[in-house]
Order: C-alpha cells, then structure tokens, then sequence
C-alpha cells in the first residue's frame, strides 16, 4: 500500500512537470520522506490498547461514583437505586460513544440481568474470582478477538468502601429496609447483595477496536 501511494504521488509530481523537466534525485527523496507510514509493531499497539482501557475504566468508574453521591445526597440511598437502574447503563453508553469503544460491567453476581458475563467474558471472570477466592492479586487484562481487530480489555471491579454496602452490603444488618423494598422492585433477580469492603464486586469489559488505537498512536 505504501509503494502504491508514494507511486501515484511521484505519477502527480511528474504530470505537474512539463515535458521538459526532469524531476531531480532530491525531489524523490522528499517525497519519500512526506509519504513514510510510521511502522507499528504488535506489542506498541497492545500496549496502547492497555493504557487507553485503563483510562477508561477510570473515567468510566469516576462518572458513576459522582452521580451516584449526588443521587443520594438528593434523594437518599433508595433513590440513589432509581437512579442506578435508569441512568448507569446511558453513562455507560455515552462514554462508549466518545471514544468509540464498548463499556460494559460484567459479574457473575449481576443486580442488572444485562450484566451477566459473555462467552468471552466468562473464563476472564473466573479467573478474577479464583484469584480472589486465593488472595491473589488480579491485574487488568487484554485479549485478542473478532480475529484481532478488537482489543477485550478487562479491569476487576472491588466493593471501594462503606457506602456501597448500604445497597451490597448483608441485607439483615446494612441495608435498610425502604432499600431492600426497591431492589426487590427494581431488580427481582438481585445477586448483588452480602458484599464486604474489597470484595470483587465483578469487572470492567471495555471492547476496542484495533483501528481506535491506530489512530492513538
């Protein structure tokens, strides 16, 4: 492609010339040089795709952490869940929209049905529960699909403090009962209760296209 582009653009400069004029050895040179792809490897890419995954999670984690804290300071920790139930999911999506990738959460105990685990997304999760099962430390991850024009970056998700467990926390002793009522409303499936401080809550899954990241670098 490369030889294909630097060909036509020598075909113009030629054609620009008259008949006459022959096109000096310098003039090639320099349209060698304005026409050079900066050549990429693999690794620089994944790289990219890492740090790019991980801002992103941040901002994404950022944004909910906020408008939650503003919700409840509005309207309590059960309307807070009202909140949670409309407006997490179009953030998200907003976000995937900016930067032309997918943001999701995934966990294997969802409060939302739409955040149970893919296919692809399922061993990556278990192998964040086995490590924290062991008290292993789980790092954010990133994996080749689509044939590798995507890039599924996965971050773990841990319960950061008290004032999650007024919503995750053991229903019997931290959730009030006005909270327990709307979860039960809102989302009749609820797996997302009996948390504790730092326990993994689930994972970030951000999919990133391979060309997304070309275009970063």
């Amino acid at each position: 492609m490369k030889k294909a582009v630097l060909s036509i653009a020598i075909l113009v400069i030629i054609a620009a010339c008259g008949p006459q004029e022959r096109i000096s050895s310098e003039t090639f040179k320099k349209v060698n040089e304005s026409m050079e792809v900066k050549r990429l490897v693999e690794s620089e890419i994944i790289n990219e795709a890492m740090i790019w995954g991980d801002s992103i999670s941040k901002e994404a984690q950022q944004s909910l952490i906020t408008s939650l804290q503003d919700a409840i300071a509005l309207n309590g920790v059960p309307g807070a869940i009202d909140f949670c139930n409309i407006q997490a999911l179009p953030i998200l999506s907003d976000l995937s929209q900016k930067y032309g990738v997918q943001v999701r959460r995934a966990s294997n105990r969802y409060r939302n049905p739409s955040d149970q685990p893919t296919d692809e997304e399922k061993p990556i999760l278990e192998a964040y529960e086995f490590n924290a099962e062991n008290g292993n430390k789980s790092d954010p991850n990133i994996q080749k699909v689509e044939n590798g024009e995507v890039f599924l970056y996965t971050k773990p998700i841990v319960i950061p403090g008290g004032m999650c467990l007024s919503c995750h926390g053991d229903p019997k002793s931290e959730i009030n009962e006005a909270t327990l009522q709307k979860l039960s409303q809102l989302y009749p499936e609820d797996k997302a209760k009996g948390h504790k401080v730092g326990d993994l809550r689930g994972m970030w899954s951000i999919r990133i296209p391979k060309s997304e990241v070309v275009k970063r670098l």
